[in-house]
């Protein structure tokens, strides 16, 4: 394919479009209601291949490990490390918060209405149940990502244990729908700059035209939203770098150079499930993770396992109870740890998702639910912050499984 030596890099486009489009929604945010038909296409766009992509890369990534051993062992590595890392993360939050208090002292006035958030009502076990799908069309036509990765395992799984020639047809035939997928992928990104401009400028206006000054909110807020911020920042730049070197042997500095074209795209939307086909062209491409690894990895990661969400649902829960005044024993925040860790891998990997599994956790521990329109103020904002440590989280899993399994990267 012919090269254009004067392209610009796509990272750097999207810098520029995110800035830009953050100056449009401060400035004019009037004007963004004629912008925001391309945020909307591009993110249809996006979600127009996630289901297939997830199906079709999980079927073949589990196809082609092979034997039910080999697809255990996989399994059982990639899930230690997201409980290691998400762990990781709870306690780096609630760490912090114990120490910063973020909440003793803050002004319950400055709280937004919580009418519009539902609490989940489902229980872990229901949850557990949901995962097998009594009708794989409809989970797929809901997006409902835990009963689809469930489906594509066995299905995958079970191409393996079929005659031979039936098998090789099957492989072929998903590689092929594979191989579109990611066409389609790469011709969806190219208007990514575009999408981004749009989606940030919309994000922008929203908080100016609802009357919340973006500026006066964060310093009214501004040691809750520098704890989570401090959180976040920790747990990306010292613990999953860290976990690349050590566990991963991997160069950490030049994965995180190879990512930022998919943590970009993650911070602007919000959303680890839109950012997965930027983040395993990525992953493959500019790492050399194998197809296998990323395939199995990538999408369980953006569905279940949420590094940033967690952290921020420790820190909320506690910030609450401090500014409530309410002293939570260590066995609550033994529940707070235990309850964000399960509510981040029940988690969707949507916006705003973070905020609704926010409220089982403030229920586990008996903490107000009012206590919500404390951090609803930020919540849009530190959205776009943990959703990039979620997405690196799963990257960061792509290459140390990659490396445990002996495979040669380019980092």
């Amino acid at each position: 394919m012919h090269k254009n030596k004067f392209s610009v890099p796509l990272h750097f486009q999207i810098l520029v479009a995110l800035i830009a489009g953050g100056f449009f929604g401060y400035f004019f945010p009037n004007a963004t209601i004629y912008t925001n038909w391309a945020g909307d296409m591009f993110l249809r766009g996006l979600n127009m291949i996630i289901v297939p992509l997830i199906f079709c890369s999980i079927t073949t990534g589990v196809a082609s490990v092979g034997s039910s051993g080999n697809l255990g062992r996989l399994g059982l590595k990639t899930m230690s490390f997201y409980i290691f890392s998400t762990l990781a993360a709870i306690i780096t939050g609630l760490v912090l918060v114990t120490v910063i208090k973020p909440g003793v002292g803050a002004e319950l006035g400055f709280a937004a209405p919580v009418d519009d958030i539902s609490v989940a009502s489902d229980s872990f076990g229901q949850t557990l149940i949901k995962i097998i799908p009594s009708n794989i069309f409809e989970a797929m036509m809901k997006g409902e990502m835990l009963s689809i990765i469930f489906f594509a395992i066995l299905f995958g799984f079970f191409i393996t244990r079929i005659k031979e020639n039936a098998r090789e047809t099957l492989m072929a035939v998903f590689n092929a729908v594979l191989d579109v997928i990611m066409e389609i992928t790469m011709f969806i990104i190219k208007f990514t700059p575009i999408g981004i401009f749009s989606i940030t400028g919309k994000v922008i206006a929203q908080q100016i035209l609802s009357g919340n000054d973006v500026g006066e909110v964060i310093a009214r807020l501004g040691l809750y939203f520098l704890t989570v911020l401090a959180g976040l920042l920790i747990h990306g730049m010292l613990t999953l770098p860290l976990s690349v070197k050590l566990l991963g042997r991997a160069n950490p500095i030049k994965h995180m150079k190879n990512m930022a074209t998919p943590l970009l795209t993650a911070f602007s939307t919000s959303s680890s499930n839109a950012t997965l086909p930027l983040t395993m062209e990525a992953v493959e491409k500019k790492d050399g993770v194998s197809n296998k690894i990323a395939s199995f990895t990538l999408p369980l990661g953006a569905t279940i396992n949420m590094n940033g969400t967690a952290l921020y649902e420790c820190v909320a829960a506690m910030f609450i109870a401090q500014a409530y005044g309410i002293d939570l024993s260590i066995g609550q925040q033994i529940i707070v740890v235990s309850t964000a860790l399960l509510a981040a891998i029940g988690s969707a990997g949507i916006p705003m998702a973070g905020l609704v599994m926010m409220a089982i956790v403030l229920k586990a521990v008996g903490l107000p639910l009012e206590g919500l329109g404390l951090v609803l103020a930020v919540d849009r904002i530190l959205d776009m912050f943990r959703t990039t440590i979620n997405v690196y989280g799963d990257t960061c899993a792509a290459v140390i499984i990659a490396k445990s399994e002996g495979e040669e990267l380019n980092i």
